[in-house]
C-alpha cells in the first residue's frame, strides 16, 4: 500500500499493527546514450511496484534525487551530494519516526546514494529504531549471480527493458566507451574513477566527464556488457527481487528495537 494514498487516520491504523515502511530512493543521472537518465529511480519505483501487488508492506513516495557528483557535467544529470541527501532522508526518517515507524527499509538504486543513507542508519539506530539498505542491484546478483553487473550494463539494461524496453536506445548498445588515461598513461585508468599503478588501484575522485565521453564505464564490471540483457531476464529478475524484500520485510519488522542511546 502507498503512504501517498491514505489518509492520516488509515496511516494511524496501519501502525497499530506495523512500524514498517520502505523508501525507494534513487537519482538522476547519465547511464550513457543506451539508457535514461532515471534509471536509478525507475528500478526501484517498479520495484516497489511489484512489492505492493504482493504485501502488505507500506511503501513511501520515491526519493529521486541522489548523490552523484563524480556524473556531474552529462546534461540532464542533477545531483544533492551526499551532504544534501542525508538531510532531505533524515528529514524523511525523523518524521517517520516521529510517528512511530522504527523498522525502516530503503530501496536503494544508485551506489552513490550509500553514505548518506548509511549516516541515516546509524542516527536512527541511536534513537532506538532500525535501518535496512536494500541495494537492488547487489542483491539481484547475490540472489543469482548470473545477473550481477553495474552501471549501464546488462543487469541494469535488462532491468530497463522490464520496466519499459521503448526507454532503451539499442542503436547506442554498441557504441566504444571511449575511455582515456586522464591522468597520464603512467597512471592508467583503472574502473570507475580508480587507477592503476603497478598493479594497484588506487582511487581518485574526479568527474566521469574526464574519463569518457559516453560515461556508463560498463569496462568497471568485467563481461556485464548492455548487449547480453532482454526484457526477459530483467523482468524475472525484478520478480525475485520483489520476492526477496517481500520475505526479508516480513522477517525484518519482527526484529527487537535497540535501546536508545
Amino acid at each position: 500500500m502507498y503512504l501517498s494514498h491514505m489518509n492520516y487516520r488509515e496511516v494511524e491504523n496501519y501502525l497499530q499493527k506495523s512500524d514498517t515502511i520502505l523508501i525507494p530512493v534513487g537519482s538522476l543521472e547519465n547511464h550513457g546514450l543506451h539508457m535514461p537518465l532515471g534509471t536509478d529511480s525507475l528500478i526501484p519505483d517498479h520495484i516497489a511496484k511489484l512489492l505492493n501487488e504482493r504485501s502488505d508492506l507500506l511503501i513511501a513516495p520515491a526519493i529521486n534525487y541522489g548523490a552523484t557528483d563524480d556524473l556531474t557535467g552529462f546534461a540532464g544529470t542533477v545531483s544533492i551530494g551526499t551532504e544534501g541527501l542525508i538531510s532531505l532522508l533524515r528529514a524523511v526518517c525523523d518524521q517517520l519516526y516521529n510517528y512511530g515507524f522504527r523498522h525502516l527499509m530503503i530501496l536503494n538504486g544508485h551506489g552513490g546514494n550509500t553514505a548518506a543513507i548509511q549516516a541515516v542508519g546509524s542516527h536512527l539506530y541511536r534513537k532506538g529504531a532500525y535501518l535496512a539498505i536494500l541495494n537492488w542491484w547487489l542483491m539481484a546478483g547475490q540472489i543469482n549471480p548470473e545477473w550481477a553487473g553495474g552501471h549501464g550494463g546488462g543487469e541494469e539494461t535488462a532491468a530497463v527493458m522490464a520496466v519499459d524496453p521503448g526507454l532503451i536506445k539499442k542503436e547506442y548498445l554498441n557504441l566504444p566507451e571511449g575511455i582515456r588515461n586522464d591522468l597520464g598513461d603512467d597512471l592508467p585508468y583503472g574502473a570507475w574513477t580508480s587507477l592503476q599503478y603497478k598493479g594497484v588501484s588506487v582511487t581518485v575522485p574526479r568527474a566521469i566527464k574526464d574519463i569518457t565521453d559516453n560515461g556508463w564505464l560498463v569496462h568497471s564490471f568485467k563481461g556485464d556488457l548492455p548487449t547480453r540483457a532482454t526484457a526477459e531476464w530483467g523482468k524475472e529478475m525484478l520478480e525475485a527481487t520483489a520476492d526477496y524484500i517481500a520475505d526479508f520485510g516480513a522477517h525484518f519488522s519482527q526484529t527487537k528495537l535497540p535501546p536508545v542511546r
